[in-house]
């Protein structure tokens, strides 16, 4: 036989091993032959089973506001933003109220922290915008320094310009000059 034929006869010989596959496929096995939490054998424990008004006691968290985030980790707009005038940093009086709310869920919330973003609208300069928003979220750190909350249940982070809508309106441009009020949810505790 020449080589060509025997190239042939290999890839027909190989060709039809791949069409006919294995001859045995995996079975799928029955419900009764499942492990289905703690318990073997398929047998759900009722006491295992939470029902809905057993929510509250199985640390279920109440549905947040529309609008709010909750990403597991962090929660998002559950409190007001603090809001600034153009090429600002000071907390205006009528922000307060939302900075006192931030220390009031710090001490109901023991575990968690709270993250302050600085945020500016999209004019000035990359490097500018990004100082601005670190004055602004350390303004509003110092702010719940004055009024009691601990050095350690605060951070903050500037993210300047970056998410700000570009070549926005007036409206939009006042939504962006703030620093964002982000809840760090407490670490469960390590086994």
């Amino acid at each position: 036989m020449n080589t060509v034929s025997k190239k042939l006869c290999l890839a027909l010989a190989s060709a039809a091993f791949l069409l006919t596959g294995c001859s045995k496929k995996p079975t799928r096995p029955s419900p009764n032959q499942t492990v289905l939490g703690p318990n073997s054998g398929g047998q759900i424990n009722p006491s295992d089973v939470v029902s809905p008004t057993d929510a509250s006691a199985a640390g279920l968290q109440d549905r947040l506001p529309d609008g709010a985030i909750d990403d597991g980790h962090t929660i998002r707009g559950l409190l007001g933003a603090v809001y600034f005038d153009f090429d600002k940093s000071s907390i205006a009086e009528k922000e307060r109220p939302k900075l006192q709310a931030a220390k009031e869920y710090l001490e109901k919330n023991p575990g968690t922290r709270i993250l302050l973003e600085g945020h500016c609208d999209w004019r000035g300069t990359a490097e500018y915008n990004l100082g601005l928003g670190d004055h602004r979220a350390a303004s509003a750190k110092k702010y719940l320094g004055t009024i009691g909350v601990a050095a350690d249940k605060l951070e903050t982070l500037s993210k300047g310009s970056l998410e700000a809508a570009k070549n926005g309106d007036d409206a939009a441009m006042a939504k962006d000059r703030r620093a964002e009020i982000v809840i760090i949810k407490a670490l469960p505790a390590q086994k």
